[in-house]
C-alpha cells in the first residue's frame, strides 16, 4: 500500500488522507498524451516495446475522525480499474494484475471493502469505477462491492454513463449502473452545494466538462492546504504542463482552459493535487513561476 498521505486537522476533526494504490495499468503513450509528439512525452513516461506507458490507478481513503467516542468515517476517492475484465480484455486494456489489487492495499491497512462508507467516484470510466465490481471469474456474472458505502456520483458523469456518445460507449461498465440503482445506495450531486451539503464540513466540489461531462473533482480542506484529486482532468504530474491534453478528452481545448483555471487558483492557494494515474507520484504542490505550472512532491 502507497503510505503517502496528510494527518492534518479541521475544525474538531482529525482527516487523513492515504493514497491506496490500485490495480496498474500499461496504455499507448501516444494516446496518454494527445497531440504532444514522443520525443517529448517519452522523456516523462519511458515507453516499453509496445509504445506504452506505466500508469498507476490509484485511490484515496480519507479518514475523518470526529468527536471523542465518535465512529470516523471512511471515505474512498475512486476505486481504480479493478480486476472484473475477463482474461481478453485485461490484456487488450494492459491491467497488469489478476488480483483485485486495491482490496488487498485496503487489508494491509486493515480494512475490508465493507468498512468504507462513502465512495466518491469522479466519473464512470471503467479505470476509476471498475474497482467496484467484483474480481473476474469465469462463469459468473459481477457482483458490486462496498456493501455498505453511499455512492457519490455528479449527474452530469451519471447522465453520461447512461447515455454515452459513440467515441466514449467503450469506456463504460454496461452492468455497473444497474447495479447503482438497485443498491439503493447512489447519491447523484448536481453542484457543489448539493456535494458540500451531503459530505459536510471541509468538503468542496469542483466540476469539469473538458474530459467528460460532469466530471467531479474532490476538495478536501487539510492544515496542509486544499487537497483536490484532479481525476483525468489532470490525470498525473505531466499533465499539469498547460498544452498536455489526452486522445481520450472529450473537448481538449475547453479541458485546457479548466486546468489552467484550477492550477492558477490552487497556486495563490498553496494548494495541493492529488494524482490518480501518475505511477511515482502521489501528491504534488503547485506552483507558478515564469509563465509554467510545476508541481512538488509532498
Amino acid at each position: 500500500m502507497n503510505t503517502d498521505g496528510f494527518a492534518p486537522s479541521i475544525g474538531d476533526h482529525v482527516r487523513t488522507i492515504t493514497a491506496v494504490m490500485g490495480n496498474g495499468q500499461r496504455l499507448d503513450g501516444g494516446a496518454m498524451y494527445g497531440n504532444a509528439p514522443r520525443s517529448v512525452w517519452a522523456g516523462w513516461s519511458p515507453p516499453d516495446a509496445q509504445n506504452r506507458i506505466a500508469l498507476a490507478c490509484r485511490a484515496f481513503l480519507v479518514t475523518d475522525v470526529g468527536p471523542e467516542g465518535a465512529a470516523p468515517r471512511r471515505v474512498l476517492l475512486e476505486t481504480g480499474i479493478g480486476a472484473f475484465f475477463e482474461p481478453k480484455l485485461r490484456a487488450r486494456f494492459g491491467v497488469e494484475e489478476a488480483e483485485h489489487v486495491l482490496l488487498q492495499s485496503l487489508a494491509a491497512a486493515g480494512l475490508t471493502h465493507a468498512d468504507i462508507d462513502v465512495v466518491v467516484l469522479s466519473h464512470l470510466h471503467f479505470d476509476h469505477a471498475g474497482g467496484l465490481l467484483s474480481a473476474f471469474v469465469a462463469g459468473e456474472a459481477a457482483s458490486l462491492l462496498f456493501p455498505n458505502a453511499l455512492f457519490v456520483v455528479s449527474e452530469g458523469a451519471w447522465a453520461r454513463s447512461k447515455s454515452p456518445h459513440l467515441r466514449d460507449r467503450a469506456s463504460f461498465i454496461p452492468a455497473l449502473g444497474p447495479l447503482l440503482e438497485a443498491s439503493g445506495r447512489l447519491r447523484v450531486v448536481q453542484d457543489a452545494d448539493g456535494f458540500r451539503s451531503l459530505m459536510g464540513p471541509g468538503w468542496d466540489a469542483h466540476f469539469s466538462d473538458g474530459h467528460t461531462p460532469g466530471l467531479l473533482l474532490t476538495e478536501i480542506a487539510s492544515s496542509a492546504g486544499p487537497v483536490i484529486f484532479a481525476a483525468d482532468l489532470i490525470p498525473g504530474a505531466p499533465w499539469v504542463h498547460a498544452p498536455i491534453t489526452m486522445g481520450y478528452d472529450r473537448f481538449p481545448e475547453r479541458l485546457i482552459d479548466e486546468k489552467v483555471a484550477l492550477l492558477t487558483e490552487l497556486a495563490s492557494r498553496n494548494g495541493v493535487l492529488a494524482f490518480t494515474h501518475d505511477p511515482e507520484v502521489a501528491f504534488g504542490r503547485v506552483t507558478y513561476e515564469s509563465g509554467r505550472f510545476s508541481v512538488t512532491s509532498v
